[in-house]
């Protein structure tokens, strides 16, 4: 570990309250990834509750499929792991939850397109 890390742990831990402890000193808490990651993977969520009022024509098929993928898959190796995270659970159970809303959409767009353009077909006929 860095030199810098272990210096400002090693301060915060003079001054983490003692309600706090179990939570600073837990295997998945502050003081390791496993805490860490899913906190900025947060972002990730922010973004797709973001992307809620874009166009469905613009959402990119395979982002989601991959984020949808990543967090459905994640979400099952973060109750098998130890300690089992559930801070990683629930972010990426949010992951995959919006990234499928997005896909959903993405395919009722695409059906009511094919629909116009079935329709616009028949018309010209």
């Amino acid at each position: 570990m860095s030199v810098v890390y272990k210096a400002v742990i090693s301060a915060a831990d003079k001054v983490v309250p003692r309600g706090l402890r179990p939570l600073w000193e837990h295997p998945a808490g502050p003081k390791t990834i496993f805490f860490w990651a899913p906190a900025f993977k947060w972002g990730l969520v922010i973004a797709g509750i973001g992307d809620i009022t874009r166009p469905a024509e613009k959402i990119s098929i395979s982002q989601c499929s991959a984020l949808a993928a990543t967090g459905i898959v994640w979400s099952r190796y973060s109750l098998v792991i130890i300690p089992k995270n559930w801070s990683l659970f629930s972010v990426n159970v949010f992951v995959g939850a919006t990234n499928l809303y997005h896909l959903v959409r993405a395919f009722i767009y695409q059906q009511e397109q094919k629909k116009a353009l079935e329709n616009g077909n028949k018309s010209d006929s």
